[in-house]
């Protein structure tokens, strides 16, 4: 069987900023992202998206809730993304990233982001900032559409 991969990550927040990451490996090497990666063995989605975290940031997070289940069936891949409170501001660039920030929601270089789903999560946890009780995001409606439309007999 050739089954999608779990990615899984975590929008990440110290009080009122956001921690980026910027990449220092392929793909979209020197964009920036959110601490997310591949799921390994024997591990669970949280310890996973924890482990990312501490790999791309040497940051300790705390999860709060699931933010995010997103499918990307173009790459084979499935992402489970986490809203999570950075426990210290103390953060900084693992081997996977050039650069690590905090920045608040203006700060965003959404034109440098390096994957889509990047983009909906953050996007996604602005709609839900403060809220406790919240249903988690699905991939959005428009990138669903665009893709029935590319796969659609033409008349």
């Amino acid at each position: 069987y050739e089954n999608p991969k779990a990615i899984l990550g975590a929008v990440c927040t110290w009080q009122q900023t956001l921690l980026l990451c910027r990449r220092a490996i392929p793909l979209r090497s020197g964009y920036w992202t959110i601490p997310a990666g591949f799921m390994e063995s024997g591990e669970t989605a949280e310890q996973g998206a924890l482990r990312e975290a501490v790999e791309e940031a040497h940051s300790q997070i705390e999860i709060d809730a699931l933010l995010g289940v997103y499918s990307v069936p173009r790459i084979n891949q499935v992402h489970l993304i986490y809203r999570d409170r950075l426990l210290s501001p103390h953060i900084k660039a693992g081997p996977e990233s050039a650069d690590v920030n905090l920045v608040n929601w203006k700060e965003i270089p959404w034109a440098d982001l390096a994957f889509p789903t990047s983009d909906w999560s953050l996007r996604h946890f602005q709609q839900v900032r403060g809220q406790n009780v919240f249903a988690p995001f699905v991939t959005p409606t428009d990138e669903i559409n665009r893709r029935m439309e590319s796969i659609s007999p033409q008349a």
